[in-house]
């Protein structure tokens, strides 16, 4: 594994992209920094980390997904990769809301943001980036936002914690193809507020009620409403009001 430190740029990602575009690198390498400028979550949303306090990474992961209708796998598999490492961390009271964001009880300590590209030959090379609050403990103007020191009361050393969370997401590459419904299983079962009734909004601001079920095979949100059905609802289609 390749590891590429920075101390400032615009975006791990953008960076990661730009030079698997420029020169064929090797599979799992990683960059990261104390700091970034342009930081992204999914749908362009703003993502801000204090300097030095938290672990910004991206990861390259080729020879993973063989279709556009798999995509929704690498999100599962670098999800709950993440998860595993926290719960060894004695994080408390994990989950993933859906789609990739990291959560603790009830705050978000961290982001996933994958972009994939397509390849002349077909193949297809994806950019995982994370976003994780590791010793940050001011979220002024954030109340849903929290960190891993806040969670547990013990700082960590962010190269360890990179080290460790990118060897694990190799680790579980490896592992996919004999255990993928076990991932699958672990995905769901680390569902945020999977199998309890709360509200919901849609792309109308129509607020309903609903109880998640699952994600689809392609990564849509299913989720129970009062009448019993089971439609999916794709990424913005539809929020959680928590």
């Amino acid at each position: 594994m390749k590891v590429i430190k920075l101390d400032a740029i615009d975006s791990t990602n953008e960076f990661l992209k730009g030079l698997s575009n420029q020169q064929n690198i090797n599979n799992f390498t990683v960059v990261t920094a104390n700091s970034q400028t342009k930081g992204k979550g999914q749908m362009g949303a703003v993502w801000s980390s204090e300097v030095g306090k938290n672990l910004i990474m991206s990861i390259l992961i080729k020879d993973f997904l063989l279709n556009v209708h798999q995509i929704f796998n690498l999100n599962i598999l670098v999800s709950v990769s993440i998860l595993e490492v926290l719960q060894s961390l004695n994080i408390p009271k994990l989950s993933i809301k859906w789609p990739n964001d990291i959560m603790s009880d009830n705050k978000k300590i961290g982001g996933i943001l994958i972009e994939n590209s397509v390849k002349g030959d077909g193949t297809i090379a994806s950019v995982v980036g994370l976003g994780l609050n590791v010793n940050q403990t001011n979220f002024e103007n954030l109340p849903r936002a929290s960190s891993l020191v806040i969670m547990s009361g013990q700082n960590f050393e962010l190269e360890n914690l990179l080290y460790t969370i990118a060897e694990t997401i190799e680790k579980n590459f490896i592992l996919w193809q004999s255990l993928k419904l076990l991932f699958n299983s672990k995905y769901t079962s680390y569902l945020f507020k999977k199998g309890i009734p709360m509200p919901f909004s849609d792309m109308q601001s129509n607020k309903f009620m609903g109880i998640i079920q699952g994600v689809s095979a392609t990564g849509k949100l299913k989720i129970m409403l009062e009448d019993d059905s089971i439609p999916e609802f794709d990424i913005k289609e539809v929020q959680m009001l928590y």
